[in-house]
């Protein structure tokens, strides 16, 4: 039986908008004394990103599990998450990236089939969040605010990405948008215009 004290909560922002750090710290208070799963979407594939990825994990309680899964976030964390009282996911943005190159190259157009697997990858997480007792802090970037791409696979990857918060929108019981370190709780202003997460 789900508890009913869990919420879904996702996290939106641009680069260096202060995503990371405000989820984790609101990650940290959730668990409080509890145990915490942090599911890592990132490859270190350069310099910069390991170096990236090495200061996230310094900035994580020793206390917190690792799990890293590029793709099949659902079924992953269905079968890591155990007795954890918070699951933290960083980040929607980098899995929506692997999800969309899955067989695509990058002067190659995307198929209408890839986009719907990803999404479907987006539904298998939110099956694995109400079948189990954990809160969920998402965190996404909002890529749709500065200039059209001017490639295919970038304005894929923009649609992609917008559709995927949306729907994660939808199903959250709070949304924040962070911007300059600071957070704008979105989901208590769409419920007070008597608005709700777009199509």
């Amino acid at each position: 039986m789900a508890d009913v004290d869990r919420k879904l909560i996702l996290i939106l922002g641009g680069a260096r908008s202060g995503k990371s750090s405000f989820a984790e710290d609101l990650a940290r208070r959730l668990a409080g004394e509890g145990e915490a799963l942090y599911v890592a979407t990132a490859e270190p594939g350069d310099e910069e990103m390991r170096r990236r990825i090495a200061e996230h994990r310094r900035r994580r309680p020793a206390s917190w599990r690792t799990l890293e899964e590029r793709l099949h976030l659902g079924k992953a964390v269905a079968g890591a998450v155990g007795g954890a009282r918070v699951v933290l996911v960083d980040c929607v943005t980098l899995w929506m990236t692997n999800a969309l190159l899955v067989g695509v190259g990058p002067d190659e157009e995307v198929p209408p089939e890839v986009e719907a697997a990803a999404l479907a990858e987006v539904d298998a997480l939110l099956t694995a969040y109400h079948a189990g007792k954990a809160t969920f802090v998402l965190i996404s970037n909002e890529v749709g605010l500065g200039l059209v791409p001017p490639y295919p696979l970038g304005r894929a990857y923009r649609d992609l990405l917008g559709r995927a918060n949306q729907r994660l929108a939808a199903a959250a019981d709070e949304v924040y948008l962070l911007v300059a370190g600071l957070p704008l709780e979105l989901k208590a202003l769409s419920r007070r215009f008597g608005l709700g997460a777009g199509s």
